[in-house]
């Protein structure tokens, strides 16, 4: 068996996982980032959506997230490939980009850092002893290799890494869990044209649809919005409900639904909304897109409470404004919004799980609730997270202590350094 050694090793290469391999590789350590597709930004690329949400608090517009997801955003902005635009549902300043320039900008950055990456690979196995794990073994065509770390960052979304090393997590009864959806794009739209049908028209128009008979329309309030390229949009209007995303099976079965839900809203789409009569598909997403499955339970647990209350943590690594978007399995969304259209702080310990001491979690699977990862999950806040791991870790090296021992205080100094806003 192949075996290799490093300080850092960064499972998951979305949002989180990027933004975590870059700021530990700036600390001075060896990193590795694996990723078990063929390019960085997970959900952000491969699941195709292609804006970022959660920089801007929703109403007042203040941008509340700094550090590494900022200067993402500025050199797509630079490249000419985004654009800031109002979220259809009032969720705040979104950043749409170009999918292929994201993938680019990710993939320079974390080679910029120093960080090592490994596409195509998948962590098999979690190895445990006395509450540390001492390697994860990696699976890809060369056969298999044990990676040895001093700390572990899972941001596999799911939290297989936390789930295999024996950390508690939870997830929410099937039929409670978020819904997924396969993101799909259409050129040769009349935007203009299209742009005259409000969103509230549109979901009309969809209801009108399903009670024709001539349509079976899941979710009745999806959205489109234009994209850097003229003529193409984006649209987020599947619904696959009541799946489990960590059953392989299950999954399997979801994209099938997910691809034979886009074909029917490309053709309610094409006959029932102005702009799109001359329009056609150019792409699904390259995998369907996930919100919630397991949550680790950590030292600390966020909760909708915190979220609404907009409570601040004396811990609190990353900043978050954006309401509870809850996804369920009927054909609207829930929304809360946090009061006074403040913000609320993302604990460090709600990345830390318990009963596993080299270990820290970035991404939608740390420690909340339903309610509140439905808010924390936005993809500015994943990118923050992720940066506070990475330099958590190497915080936990210098001071030589476990993850869940590291000075805060030091912890957000160092952030705020990195012109992170705490």
């Amino acid at each position: 068996m192949n075996r290799k050694t490093v300080d850092i090793v960064v499972l998951g290469g979305g949002a989180a996982g990027v933004c975590a391999a870059i700021s530990a590789a700036r600390g001075g350590r060896k990193v590795l980032l694996v990723e078990s597709q063929g390019c960085l930004g997970g959900s952000r690329t491969a699941t195709g959506v292609d804006t970022f949400y959660g920089f801007y608090t929703p109403k007042r517009q203040e941008r509340i997230v700094g550090g590494i997801p900022w200067e993402i955003a500025g050199q797509l902005t630079h490249a000419n490939a985004a654009f800031e635009r109002t979220n259809t549902y009032g969720a705040g300043t979104g950043i749409t980009y170009d999918v292929e320039m994201l993938k680019v900008v990710y993939e320079q950055a974390v080679l910029a850092s120093g960080a090592e990456l490994l596409y195509h690979t998948y962590a098999s196995e979690v190895h445990v002893s006395e509450g540390l794990i001492t390697g994860v073994l990696l699976a890809n065509k060369q056969g298999l290799t044990e990676v040895s770390a001093n700390v572990y960052i899972d941001a596999t979304g799911d939290g297989d890494i936390a789930a295999r090393s024996g950390a508690p997590f939870e997830k929410s009864d099937t039929n409670e869990l978020q819904s997924l959806s396969t993101i799909f794009f259409m050129a040769n739209v009349d935007t203009a044209a299209a742009k005259l049908v409000s969103h509230q028209e549109l979901a009309v128009k969809m209801k009108e649809a399903n009670r024709s008979g001539q349509f079976v329309l899941p979710r009745e309030e999806g959205s489109w919005h234009i994209t850097p390229h003229p003529g193409v949009i984006q649209a987020n209007m599947v619904r696959v409900s009541g799946v489990d995303a960590t059953d392989p099976y299950a999954l399997t079965l979801a994209e099938v639904e997910g691809r034979s839900q886009t074909r029917e809203y490309v053709r309610f789409l094409k006959e029932c909304v102005s702009g799109f009569e001359q329009a056609f598909l150019v792409g699904t997403s390259h995998h369907i897109g996930v919100r919630e499955t397991r949550r680790i339970i950590g030292e600390y647990r966020l909760t909708e409470e915190d979220v609404v209350e907009g409570r601040k943590f004396g811990d609190g690594i990353a900043c978050c404004g954006a309401p509870v978007e809850d996804h369920g399995s009927g054909k609207d969304t829930r929304w809360v919004y946090v009061s006074d259209d403040g913000y609320y702080h993302i604990p460090y310990r709600a990345l830390v799980p318990q009963k596993v001491n080299n270990l820290l979690v970035a991404g939608r699977c740390l420690s909340a609730t339903h309610g509140a990862q439905a808010s924390a999950r936005n993809s500015a806040q994943c990118m923050a997270m992720g940066q506070a791991a990475g330099v958590a870790a190497v915080v936990s090296l210098e001071q030589n202590v476990p993850v869940r021992s590291v000075s805060t205080g030091l912890l957000r100094e160092r952030l705020r350094s990195q012109d992170v806003i705490l």
